[in-house]
């Protein structure tokens, strides 16, 4: 597989295997729709089939990847039904939990919140999309749990898999500003910051909608980016 680069050398291997094939789907080298063929994986990498398997099925569970009885492992392909209404569910969890979380914010979840904006900063910095992409999506992750309803957190579990694979696969190859990406999230967190739930919960569901406009941005936020 072209692009997967130098062969693998220490132990954890299925880690290893899993960390660099998530990182071309991620970085949208491996497109929708392609096929994880293991024994080529293994053959690139320098591996044994089984840490391949096992990072496949990671890859799998996390909702990256698709498997199909009979025809193998493929990137997961999203209609765009199923983006509309991950949406739909996604703007009502997110006016929720920023609600709660503006009405009682705890200085420990305002600065992991905070940390994953800088996150986000220097990712776009550098350029590197996968480690943008994780910083964003944890983000919302910490919202939810920073409501301290502990269902929201269980339905954004739920929800994860999908929405990294929306993410990844509606418009992989995001071509707005990733810096500005990442001051909007900052303006998300000082809403939450204001203490004013109205504003927070509003800012929040215009986000998830993806919204022109909102925030300062235009870039229709809703191609899969958190």
């Amino acid at each position: 597989m072209a692009g997967v680069g130098e062969p693998l050398t220490r132990v954890l291997l299925s880690d290893q295997v899993y960390t660099r094939v998530r990182g071309l789907i991620v970085n949208g080298d491996l497109k929708a729709g392609d096929r994880l063929v293991e024994a080529e994986i293994a053959r690139d990498l320098g591996v044994s089939q089984a840490p391949v398997r096992e990072a496949v099925k990671r890859l799998v569970h996390e909702g990256l990847a698709d498997h199909i009885p009979r025809r193998g492992s493929f990137v997961a392909d999203v209609s765009s039904q199923d983006a509309d209404a991950a949406r739909a569910v996604r703007v009502i969890i997110e006016e929720f939990a920023a609600r709660a979380v503006a009405e009682r914010a705890d200085p420990e979840s305002v600065d992991a919140l905070r940390a994953k904006v800088q996150d986000m900063r220097e990712a776009a910095e550098a350029g590197d999309i996968g480690r943008f992409r994780d910083a964003d999506i944890a983000f919302h992750r910490i919202l939810c749990e920073a409501s301290a309803n502990p269902f929201l957190s269980r339905i954004w579990s739920l929800m994860e898999p999908s929405l990294r694979a929306l993410r990844v696969v509606s418009d992989p190859m995001f071509t707005g500003d990733w810096a500005e990406m990442a001051v909007q999230h900052g303006v998300l967190l000082e809403t939450l910051e204001s203490a004013d739930a109205d504003r927070a919960a509003a800012a929040f569901a215009a986000h998830a909608r993806g919204d022109e406009g909102v925030l300062g941005h235009g870039h229709g936020h809703d191609h899969g980016h958190g």
